[in-house]
């Protein structure tokens, strides 16, 4: 089995029921009182997913954002959009686990969960 990054990501554009190609995706390190530090940027590939935010090896236990450039994606494609960009915030609590955060994205609408 290959080696991933701890925090993993990828998108479907729901409105085509097809992967989002080439969207931006920034992770930061959150600290105490809503501020965060970058520590990965990376865009989706053919798939939608994002497997190399970070390098492989442990995180520090604590809360997480990814931020998604949904405007860029949308732009591209020619729609306008609803949502210039999404947000989600997680928190790591074991560090040794593994973290995917799925993103089911349309112009008017997201949705995430927890993935495997």
């Amino acid at each position: 089995m290959s080696q991933r990054s701890p925090i993993t990501t990828h998108i479907l554009d729901t409105s085509t029921g097809l992967p989002a190609r080439g969207v931006r995706v920034q992770l930061f390190c959150v600290e105490p009182g809503g501020e965060g530090a970058a520590i990965g940027a990376a865009e989706t590939d053919a798939d939608g997913r994002v497997e190399g935010l970070l390098p492989v090896g442990p995180l520090a236990a604590g809360a997480y954002r990814l931020c998604f450039d949904s405007a860029g994606y949308f732009a591209g494609r020619g729609i306008d959009t609803f949502y210039p960009s999404v947000t989600i915030e997680f928190t790591v609590a074991d560090p040794t686990q593994h973290y995917h955060v799925p993103l089911l994205l349309s112009p008017f609408g997201f949705s995430t969960y927890r993935g495997s």
